[in-house]
């Protein structure tokens, strides 16, 4: 069943007066379940992870026709993935009915040097603390964008002023190859929501997101330089211990 990315993808693609070109990516038939080539298709090997804290995904216009996006990755892993696209003028009401949804406690995750000090927190409110098994559901909202977008698209939702601003400080740099920002301290989606699954508790799926990752740029990077895919290698092996230590 196709996820909420691939969704939003779909309805994106329905809008297009003409087809979507990715700049620097294979022009040829892709598989619709994970972007890549027929021939390096990885379907069979989607992990997926039971979580109890969520991904709202808020989308630059053209990022989710991207073949090189992540936040894709983030849905295949985690069940309760939602995806909205952004627009400056408009919010989807389903978007809005989200965020007062009363199992959901929303925080929004961006550097905390662009909001309001009495805004920031370091970290994410979970029922051991107060052994309550009915305390809100942690829902991380993410700006699935170039980091120019994600800055406008914060300043420029206002519904969002209300929420807290979770400012993560990783100690890591980035691993993701297929996009260069030109700064190590600049995680695409998929690192990011990694990093918000350990801090809620969600250690499974935080490294799973982590080791997925690897697995879906090696594919990616194989196909478009036209090499086969290495099934032995290092980054399925990584995967493959990942998700066998869950299930034992």
């Amino acid at each position: 069943m196709p996820h909420a990315v691939s969704l939003l993808r779909a309805a994106r693609l329905a809008r297009s007066a003409k087809p979507f070109l990715a700049r620097g990516g294979f022009k040829r038939e892709r598989c619709a379940g994970c972007r890549l080539l027929p021939s390096h298709c990885m379907c069979a090997i989607r992990p997926s992870v039971a979580t109890r804290a969520g991904v709202c995904l808020i989308m630059a216009d053209i990022e989710p026709l991207k073949p090189t996006n992540t936040g894709w990755l983030v849905a295949d892993v985690v069940a309760d993935t939602f995806a909205f696209g952004w627009a400056r003028t408009e919010v989807d009401p389903a978007l809005l009915a989200l965020l007062n949804d009363p199992q959901w406690q929303p925080y929004v995750v961006f550097p905390g040097q662009y909001a309001a000090p009495e805004r920031v927190v370091q970290g994410v409110e979970q029922p051991a603390m107060h052994g309550d098994a009915a305390a809100k559901r942690p829902l991380f909202i993410l700006f699935d964008a170039t980091w120019a977008e994600a800055r406008k698209m914060f300043r420029r939702s206002p519904y969002l002023d209300r929420l807290p601003v979770l400012s993560l400080r990783p100690e890591q740099i980035t691993q993701y190859k297929l996009r260069n920002s030109g700064r190590d301290d600049h995680f695409c989606t998929s690192e990011v929501a990694a990093m918000c699954m350990n801090l809620a508790g969600e250690g499974a799926a935080g490294k799973t997101l982590e080791a997925y990752l690897p697995v879906f740029s090696h594919h990616y990077l194989r196909a478009k330089n036209q090499q086969p895919v290495d099934w032995a290698g290092a980054e399925h092996l990584r995967l493959r211990e990942v998700v066998s230590s869950q299930d034992s």
